[in-house]
């Protein structure tokens, strides 16, 4: 499985989201640190529930927890744009 399927994944059993799109951003990274063709640098758009009365620090831990396991080995870097569902967020710009 693709990195990017396993992280869509995880947030849809973590978050059952309302909004979901992850994107693989590694090949603008190319020849930059933590760079790896397998996918290494990612954007997630996420619109869930959970993020309902939470701060801006306390969703992106929400999503650190969730994808730990990945942020050991397999993403070296991870721009987050997070928001419940009830708040304007427009579509995704990633």
């Amino acid at each position: 499985m693709r990195r990017v399927e396993r992280i869509e994944q995880i947030l849809r059993q973590a978050f059952a989201p309302e909004q979901l799109k992850v994107t693989d951003d590694s090949a603008s990274h190319a020849g930059h640190g933590g760079f790896d063709p397998q996918g290494s640098h990612f954007s997630v758009f996420l619109v869930s529930r959970i993020f309902a009365g939470k701060s801006k620090i306390a969703r992106h831990r929400l999503v650190y927890d969730a994808l730990a396991s990945m942020l050991a080995h397999d993403i070296h870097a991870l721009v987050l744009d997070l928001h419940a569902p009830d708040e304007p967020y427009g579509s995704p710009q990633l």
